[in-house]
């Protein structure tokens, strides 16, 4: 069985959370949402889980609290895509459903075509599409 990939973010506001990643086409799984959290399923294996930070901080120790935008970025979510097209409308679903660009689609080098953009609480989530024949099949 392949491994699961769970990103567990802090959101403020789940109704604004929700309605952004349900923009972006991902799939609400009700069994593991409530009124302190919600999961979406990207894809078979790699899910998001929303936690408002009450919920987000019982995971956490040594006194470390959840993260607010500051301006500083600890991590950058990445996502691959089927094609260019696939990443510019992704960038066009952010945001209209509530995220905004965060850096606007270029091409990265020969081959690679990606874009950035931010969730509602600033969470970056990046979207590449890579040349299949540049990068192996892969």
């Amino acid at each position: 069985m392949a491994r699961m990939i769970f990103v567990n973010l802090p959101v403020s506001n789940l109704d604004v959370a929700d309605a952004f990643y349900d923009g972006l086409g991902f799939t609400k799984i009700g069994p593991f949402s409530n009124d302190v959290a919600s999961a979406w399923r990207i894809d078979e294996n790699i899910w998001v889980m929303l936690l408002l930070p009450g919920f987000y901080s019982t995971f956490l120790r040594e006194g470390d609290q959840p993260s607010t935008p500051s301006g500083t970025q600890q991590k950058l979510n990445a996502l691959s895509a089927d094609s260019r097209e696939e990443v510019d409308a992704f960038v066009a679903a952010a945001a209209t459903h509530g995220g905004r660009v965060y850096r606007p689609a270029v091409e990265e080098m020969p081959g690679m075509y990606g874009a950035a953009v931010k969730d509602p609480d600033g969470h970056v989530w990046e979207i590449m599409w890579m040349d299949p024949a540049l990068a192996g099949g892969a």
